[in-house]
């Protein structure tokens, strides 16, 4: 009955993780060659959901990837 819980926590754990990578990856673009002057609100908030999706997406593979290795087992 407890493991029910660790899913879910796992996988908010990883996403937040992997968010966290990527909003942190994502500083090393350079944005001032490509979004237009007077627009620091809007590239903070693409920057955010850039990281979300990127992150999200990681966090996913990661997850499924788990979980498929550990249904490896049944396949015998």
């Amino acid at each position: 009955m407890n493991a029910l819980g660790v899913n879910p926590l796992l996988a908010i754990g990883s996403h937040i993780f992997f968010i966290g990578i990527s909003f942190y990856a994502l500083q090393a673009i350079m944005p001032q060659a490509i979004i237009r002057k007077n627009r620091v609100l809007q590239t903070q908030l693409l920057f955010i959901l850039l990281s979300i999706a990127i992150g999200s997406a990681v966090s996913n593979f990661f997850l499924d990837i788990s979980y498929w290795s550990g249904r490896l087992p049944f396949i015998f």
